[in-house]
């Protein structure tokens, strides 16, 4: 290739700004495919994108600010000003978009996934999605359980079976592995995607959801005879007030018990397996039974009287609720014992402990008296769940929840509020969401240098840059549709009538 002329470019670095004297090639031969194409010196992407006033230097900046130190757009655009880059708040924004795109393309990356994936010569894979509000995209995930790597984001507007098993296909074929095994929850889009897209392939369903599903209306009980017994207690304030401001011993007792009463009230437990109301009924019957004590003794203050007096009426009142739910949760916690597996049985042997507990369970039900709806719904998910229940005892590696993956969404959450201070999830964190949880994630691990940066497939780039342009497009439509139904619908109908007129 000939030298034919020369460009000049100026690049705002973090070292100060640089002049670039670029020496622009083109090929003579007529025959070749890059007949009389700029060839651009190689160097000069490793130090800027086309088209772009700042250095990648500057974009690896802004990228570790944002996701690894949490600096919201307005403290980036101080530091860089501190720093001497001149830069306007806009641009901070701009390149952060550059920045997820060029990380999300490297990691992404089909010969660097086989090369990490090699080592360990099979695939377990977990498939998820994110859906900050209702309406939107929801952003599909699909992460390998035993390396941790993020193998592909992708938001659909859509999660049928044919479009996630296009997903799980598109995964399969670019990872150079065998496909082993995927967790995932229980719903009946993903089912069917795995079946079409992984024949064969083990599918463990979440066990946490199967129980949270399974349990849901035993946990419900629980929380109806807390709100009654809650409703009993009622008054421990005015107990409080008769003792405020006083500094003496008796004083202090009163407000002691007052604060234990006042605490047990106002801890939840967690479905499936923490029930608020029995936890709440253990700990008020704690209370009475110490203030039985120190009655026994005598010479109480006749506040804690009242106080026994108050619980008591509310035990009472709530007695005849308990032993259902009691019941109930018994079973419910030894399903949760047996899907543990601390003895590290064969699945076919859990499975068969399994369906003998549920059959117990359901020729007995009549022992949880008003909860025996609750355990013919517990059976009834069961049955939907079995068949997924117990590959991750046969399946080395094989997760028995999905929960790594929900934690993943849960943390990429937590440090987007860090750095934005909104309390919800903003929907552009879907429309951007293949490349923004893929970067942030990676660069928490290990932030990337100005060099990594540059090594990026400018191809790749491109192509997905294209593909997010168009879904911000599409976002663009719905906007300007909610601002101005008429002009954009009459925009539509001049472009219809355009199209009808003979050429």
């Amino acid at each position: 290739m000939r030298l034919r002329y020369e460009n000049r470019r100026t690049l705002v670095t973090l070292s100060g700004s640089v002049r670039l004297r670029l020496k622009i090639r083109r090929c003579e031969h007529k025959g070749c495919a890059r007949h009389h194409l700029a060839y651009r010196p190689e160097a000069e992407g490793a130090m800027a994108l086309s088209q772009h006033e700042f250095g990648l230097d500057v974009v690896a900046l802004v990228g570790v600010l944002r996701h690894r130190d949490h600096r919201s757009v307005p403290e980036i655009h101080a530091a860089l000003r501190a720093r001497g880059v001149e830069i306007a708040e806009r641009s901070v924004t701009n390149l952060l978009d550059r920045y997820d795109e060029l990380l999300a393309t490297s990691l992404s990356d089909t010969r660097r996934l086989r090369r990490v994936l090699a080592k360990q010569g099979r695939a377990i894979l977990a498939l998820d999605g994110m859906q900050p509000d209702v309406g939107h995209e929801v952003l599909w995930v699909v992460r390998e359980c035993l390396s941790g790597e993020v193998l592909l984001a992708r938001s659909l507007l859509s999660g049928t079976a044919e479009d996630l098993a296009s997903l799980l296909a598109e995964v399969a074929k670019a990872i150079g592995v065998p496909v082993e095994g995927v967790v995932s929850d229980g719903q009946t889009s993903i089912r069917r995607a795995v079946e079409r897209a992984l024949p064969g392939v083990p599918h463990q369903l979440c066990q946490f959801h199967f129980l949270r599903e399974a349990a849901n209306p035993v946990y419900e009980a629980d929380r109806h005879a807390k709100k009654e017994l809650k409703k009993g207690v009622r008054g421990v304030r005015r107990i409080e007030r008769t003792v405020e401001g006083r500094q003496d011993g008796k004083a202090e007792l009163v407000l002691g018990y007052c604060a234990a009463v006042r605490s047990a009230i106002t801890d939840d437990g967690r479905t499936p397996l923490a029930a608020p109301g029995l936890k709440l009924k253990g700990r008020l019957e704690a209370v009475a039974d110490s203030l039985d004590r120190v009655m026994g003794k005598g010479g109480s203050p006749a506040p804690l009287a009242r106080l026994r007096h108050l619980i008591g009426r509310g035990l009472d009142s709530t007695a005849p609720l308990w032993p259902a739910v009691e019941c109930a949760y018994v079973w419910v916690h030894a399903a949760a014992r047996l899907l543990n597996n601390d003895q590290g049985e064969h699945a076919s042997t859990v499975r068969r402990r399994f369906d003998g507990l549920l059959g117990a369970m359901l020729r007995h039900r009549h022992q949880a008296g008003a909860v025996a709806p609750a355990i013919e719904h517990f059976a009834k998910v069961a049955r939907s769940y079995r068949p997924g229940l117990f590959h991750c005892y046969a399946v080395p590696g094989l997760p028995r929840t999905n929960n790594d993956l929900e934690q993943l969404f849960g943390s990429q959450r937590y440090h987007e509020r860090r750095a934005t201070g909104r309390k919800a999830a903003s929907p552009a964190v879907v429309l951007r969401g293949e490349v923004h949880l893929i970067a942030a994630i990676a660069t928490r691990q290990h932030s990337p240098t100005a060099r990594d940066l540059g090594r990026v497939s400018r191809e790749n780039w491109s192509a997905l840059r294209r593909r997010l342009e168009q879904r911000r497009h599409a976002r663009t439509l719905r906007t300007q549709f909610r601002r101005n139904p008429q002009a954009y619908l009459a925009d539509l109908e001049q472009l219809a009538c355009q199209l009808t007129l003979p050429t």
